[in-house]
């Protein structure tokens, strides 16, 4: 068996091209989204991300508001562009790239966030809004991730009700969140949530019809772990470097020989990475069509 793709390149260009359509809707309003990012430091990873995120708003006309600031930044001057974003009327939503310098208070400045203006969905306010309704629509910006693992599965027309679903994770980014998307009424799926210290993690693998791999460990779920014709979904991210050559690439949670064994399959990169980024995008749109109909 060789694994159908569930392409996160494709479909997030899909969900772009609604958002395009969803932003000059908003201006012929007099409404521009704009999407804030706060960076500190030189980390080339976040950097990569950061830059191919404000190349999205691009794509769709969403405005981009860029801060960069230095590895020695102080938590005032990080707290203080903050402040700034949240003042900016032309900033519908915006993101502190995590993770950052280990001299910064990561926790306080996230909370400085008002909740409407928090594009990766992960204010405490917003998370509890998403613990407490079981049901309905939620009218407050959701996990990107998540999200996106959620409508690649929606998009391929694959239904979660009632499907046993392996979580393998337990960051707020991720595992914790994915769970409460996942059982929420609409989606009823049933979660088992594992991570790194799991016993047995093959055997709670193998009962799944549905595997979401988020735990950062390169290649941790391998072809014997994987019922046959089961979906399977990588949401780790990791470089590795050719001991060799030097060289780095990047790599998931799931050995790549998982593809011959799964019914569906996502690639990386290709998979969920891109559908994160336009489920941001999507958080930046809503939020800017929200606060339209409060006006």
């Amino acid at each position: 068996m060789t694994a159908r793709l569930l392409d996160g390149v494709a479909t997030a260009a899909t969900i772009k091209g609604e958002l395009r359509e969803r932003v000059a809707a908003l201006a012929e309003r007099g409404v521009r989204p704009g999407l804030g990012t706060v960076l500190v430091g030189d980390d080339p990873g976040s950097r990569a991300y950061v830059r191919g995120k404000h190349r999205d708003c691009a794509e769709v006309g969403i405005e981009s508001l860029r801060v960069d600031l230095p590895a020695t930044a102080s938590q005032q001057q990080v707290e203080d562009a903050v402040a700034a974003l949240d003042a900016d009327p032309g900033c519908t939503g915006f993101i502190v790239q995590l993770p950052l310098p280990e001299h910064l208070d990561a926790d306080r400045v996230v909370r400085l966030i008002t909740p409407a203006k928090d594009a990766d969905g992960l204010h405490p306010a917003n998370l509890g809004e998403l613990v407490a309704r079981v049901g309905g629509p939620i009218a407050t910006p959701l996990p990107c991730t998540p999200s996106g693992v959620l409508e690649i599965l929606r998009r391929h027309g694959i239904d979660l009700a009632g499907a046993r679903v392996c979580v393998v994770g337990r960051s707020v980014i991720v595992g914790r969140t994915l769970g409460l998307l996942l059982t929420r009424r609409g989606v009823d799926a049933t979660v088992t949530s594992c991570h790194t210290r799991t016993r047995d993690l093959a055997e709670h693998l193998r009962a799944a019809d549905v595997v979401v791999a988020g735990a950062g460990v390169p290649a941790m779920v391998t072809p014997a772990m994987v019922r046959p014709g089961a979906v399977v979904v990588d949401v780790g991210i990791s470089r590795v470097v050719d001991p060799e050559t030097g060289s780095g690439r990047l790599v998931g949670d799931v050995d790549p020989a998982v593809a011959e064994v799964a019914g569906w399959f996502t690639p990386v990169p290709g998979g969920i990475g891109p559908m994160t980024r336009a489920m941001l995008l999507s958080n930046v749109v809503d939020a800017a069509e929200r606060a339209l109909a409060a006006r």
